[in-house]
């Protein structure tokens, strides 16, 4: 008997729906398929306020790992064929409860020496985000094996503006009855039972080898050049907040909370702004880099930690 185990932590449960339609083609009566939800001591609230969500940047980005309850005793006494690690992406990081059990002793226990396949369900830029997770993986001795990158494909600003919609209200729905759902599309969603086949045959044959290889066949993922250069400056302009937000005290403390206020002001001028030059300096850079975008595309693409 295959044993599977299914790590996740979601809000909204669109993860969950993902990872439940992957499963859906592993299941067999060779394999069994456990499930974790992540959860927290306290909670991060759901539909969020926007001062509550913008506060929780420095600590998300600087990956302090939140407070979470551990697995039932079943989960943390067995060892498992492989894992599957559904992660969500904030502030261009995995998310606190994702980083908190990467971060953990039973997570260290579970992953170590076991074959993972990640996946992540964000609205755009997850390439530093899956970053941070390899190299969480390499301290834990994991065995990364594959990984799938399901993302809102609609183009930036109105994702900025349907994923706001979602988070404030609750509600994955068409704002103002014009735009497009939030989110990734119902139809991604559906068809993500695909990527289980290949996950089946490489846990029963036991060879992880050509997983990744044959994911990226089924549009496992799929890389944005541009979206690379934005996640990397992204996370330079972000390490300067994070590290100074922090200093000035904890969640919710008023003195932080008067510069999260700027920090927010900030956030809506690099989206509106910056991301736009940033465009057009990616278009006139674009044949020069060429080559560079080539070898990002497939280094991002795959498994390997540099």
């Amino acid at each position: 008997m295959k044993e599977i185990l299914v790590v996740y932590y979601t809000q909204s449960g669109q993860l969950f729906d993902i990872l439940e339609n992957i499963t859906s083609s592993i299941q067999a009566e060779n394999v069994n398929i456990s499930y974790h939800s992540i959860t927290l001591e306290e909670p991060f609230p759901f539909p969020w306020t926007k001062d509550r969500f913008y506060d929780a940047f420095p600590e998300s980005f600087l990956q302090i790992p939140s407070k979470i309850h551990p697995p039932i005793e079943e989960i943390q006494n067995k060892k498992y064929d492989l894992i599957l690690l559904g992660y969500q992406v904030w502030f261009l990081t995995p998310s606190p409860p994702t980083n908190a059990f990467l971060k953990s002793e039973i997570g260290k226990k579970l992953l170590k020496d076991t074959p993972v396949v990640t996946i992540v369900a964000c609205r755009n830029m997850w390439i530093q985000a899956q970053e941070k997770v390899k190299r969480l993986l390499a301290e834990n001795q994991a065995k990364h094996v594959g990984h799938i990158a399901l993302v809102d494909r609609h183009i930036n600003h109105i994702s900025v503006l349907t994923i706001e919609h979602w988070m404030f209200s609750g509600k994955k729905d068409r704002m103002w009855g014009i735009f497009p759902k939030p989110g990734v599309s119902d139809e991604e969603i559906s068809n993500a039972s695909k990527f289980g086949t290949p996950i089946r045959e490489a846990l029963l044959t036991n060879n992880f080898m050509p997983l990744q290889d044959r994911l990226l066949e089924l549009d496992a993922v799929k890389v944005n050049p541009y979206l690379v250069m934005t996640d990397a400056r992204g996370n330079v302009l972000f390490s300067k907040w994070a590290n100074f937000l922090i200093k000035k005290g904890g969640p919710s403390n008023p003195k932080r909370l008067k510069w999260i206020g700027l920090f927010k002001f900030y956030l809506k001028f690099a989206i509106w702004i910056i991301a736009p030059i940033v465009f057009i300096v990616f278009l006139l850079t674009y044949l020069p880099t060429y080559q560079k975008r080539n070898r990002e595309r497939k280094y991002y693409s795959s498994v390997y930690l540099k």
